[in-house]
């Protein structure tokens, strides 16, 4: 799950037509920390579907087509897929990785808005308990 810079609009689709959606990839502890928040704040519908990779060291979060020509999030990366290599189905879309929360157990993609959020809110958690060693 490599992926490429890139912001959200809240006017974006929260579909996914066709599997043509964008993926937000984050360090796993930022991720798990920002699924953590999002599930609290708005239950669990606020979030979509979301990878993992095999080694445990990436979170990817299926967002809306067209989140990634504006992703500006530090600590992350949003990538465009077109369709290449995601599918919506419960088995993973990409070698080397599983569902955290799999389609048809989440909505079919997570607000870039509320994901920003989620994942400052991580970022800011993550700081102060790393400050407190």
């Amino acid at each position: 799950m490599s992926l490429s810079s890139s912001a959200s609009s809240s006017s974006t689709s929260l579909s996914c037509p066709d599997a043509v959606c964008d993926v937000v990839t984050v360090p796993t502890r930022h991720g798990l920390e920002a699924v953590d928040i999002l599930r609290r704040g708005a239950g669990d519908e606020a979030v979509g579907p979301v990878l993992h990779d095999d080694d445990c060291g990436t979170l990817g979060f299926v967002v809306p087509p067209g989140t990634a020509a504006g992703w500006d999030v530090p600590g992350s990366t949003c990538t465009e897929t077109d369709g290449r290599g995601l599918r919506l189905s419960p088995e993973p879309s990409v070698e080397g990785s599983d569902w955290l929360l799999p389609p048809g157990e989440a909505d079919l993609a997570t607000d870039p808005a509320v994901l920003r959020a989620a994942l400052g809110e991580a970022a800011r958690l993550i700081e102060a308990a790393d400050n407190c060693r």
